[in-house]
């Protein structure tokens, strides 16, 4: 699967809340989530742009954890990658598998998030711990499928919604370290 996001920051939830609503997006839940990033022992993921992590998420509907792999961005205005997805019963053997073949736990990203349906996108707002608010919007497309099309539709989206500027192409992981990065 292709997944075609974009991502932008926001004022405040409150008010983007109230104009999600107003599209008649249904809120579909919310979780709690935190991410492990892993770095491999043979190329270097910041330099490749590539992401391995794993996920485990809380909500009203329990826990559960993923493994995902995410490729290289595939362009120059969004966050479109490829996405491999599983979800998996133990985050602590997930870790120990990794770690002995050389990964190499990296940062943790955790964050609270609310999704909203709007026909076929998914929006979130994320309130990531240490970062500003900031909503996404995203589909997923066949592999091989034009994904333009989505990615056109979901800046209209974001237009639709009072968003015209803040886009941004830097995953959280890369802002909290460029974030690190300034303090130190």
């Amino acid at each position: 699967m292709i997944e075609v996001e974009a991502k932008a920051k926001i004022d405040n939830f409150e008010n983007m809340r109230n104009r999600i609503f107003k599209l008649n997006a249904l809120k579909i839940k919310e979780e709690h989530q935190k991410d492990i990033y892993f770095n491999s022992p043979i190329k270097d993921f910041a330099k490749t742009d590539e992401a391995l992590r794993i996920r485990k998420t809380s909500s009203e509907k329990g826990n559960h954890i993923f493994i995902t792999y995410k490729g290289p961005k595939i362009d120059e205005k969004s966050k479109t990658r490829k996405e491999v997805e599983m979800e998996i019963e133990s985050e602590m053997k997930a870790e120990k598998i990794f770690e002995s073949l050389g990964f190499k736990a990296v940062r943790k990203v955790i964050k609270d998030r609310e999704y909203f349906q709007y026909e076929n996108y998914e929006i979130s707002l994320d309130n990531v711990y240490g970062l500003s608010p900031y909503m996404e919007i995203e589909t997923v497309v066949e592999e091989g499928a034009d994904y333009t099309k989505a990615q056109e539709e979901i800046f209209k989206l974001f237009e639709k919604l009072g968003i015209t500027d803040g886009f941004e192409r830097t995953s959280y992981l890369e802002l909290l370290e460029n974030l690190d990065n300034k303090k130190n």
